[in-house]
């Protein structure tokens, strides 16, 4: 399987502050690559700097091409889409309206016939598209921001905390309908992701992050799913128990 994301030696600062350092990890065309560490272990700052969205250092390469000096908008052009944990969407604004900002670039025709999909593949927000989008639930504003996202059809989707603050049920859901998306689609995932439950059935490969580096990585394939092997491997990996 071909690589479509290469980050290598990716470093990312916040003023003098350095949030991870010398990062390397790859996004197999078509795979879900999980990135597992502790709050504030440098997760989502390399989301960020895979998107343009903070200042880093390092290579990224997507689909061949070099892309460690565009900007983020460059990025969404060429494929790369972001959704921050917390999803800010619009609150003032519309469901429509929402989708509409997340498939700007998109001439009308393409754009409605995107917004049908994303519709279809989330029918819980289908019928409120004239509503405010903080009239939405947690779960149906998860959805909005991931629908969103995919209005500018992306071929790697940056998804950070997707389940965060969300009932089981709809975690079920929001994973379900990724996976849907995924297998219709080819879409490429990099997640950042605390349920260890829902990540290791997820995804293919599962990398970890520890201190602003990568302390290792596994094939999701090979992770021993019960309880003692999750502990020996977080333990292992992260140094701690999760």
């Amino acid at each position: 399987m071909n690589d479509l994301l290469k980050v290598r030696g990716l470093r990312v600062r916040y003023g003098a502050t350095c949030g991870v350092a010398d990062v390397e990890l790859a996004v197999p065309s078509g795979a879900v690559v999980s990135l597992l560490g502790a709050n504030g272990a440098g997760k989502s700052s390399i989301l960020k700097g895979v998107a343009g969205l903070a200042e880093a250092e390092g290579e990224v390469i997507f689909a061949g091409r070099d892309l460690s000096r565009a900007s983020a908008r460059e990025r969404v052009r060429s494929g790369i889409v972001y959704v921050p944990e917390g999803r800010e969407i619009v609150a003032a604004l519309t469901v429509d309206e929402n989708l509409t900002l997340g498939g700007f670039m998109l001439d009308g025709r393409t754009r409605a016939a995107r917004r049908s999909t994303i519709l279809d593949l989330f029918p819980e927000i289908s019928n409120r598209t004239r509503a405010p989008a903080w009239m939405l639930s947690g779960g149906e504003q998860q959805m909005l921001a991931i629908g969103r996202a995919l209005m500018s059809a992306p071929r790697l989707l940056l998804l950070d905390e997707p389940s965060l603050g969300l009932a089981p049920l709809l975690i079920r859901r929001v994973f379900e309908r990724l996976g849907q998306i995924r297998s219709e689609t080819g879409l490429s995932i990099l997640l950042v992701e605390q349920n260890y439950a829902m990540v290791s059935r997820f995804s293919d490969i599962l990398y970890f992050v520890r201190s602003g580096q990568i302390s290792g990585h596994r094939l999701a394939s090979e992770i021993d799913v019960s309880e003692e092997g999750r502990r020996e491997l977080l333990e292992s990996y992260l140094g701690a128990r999760h």
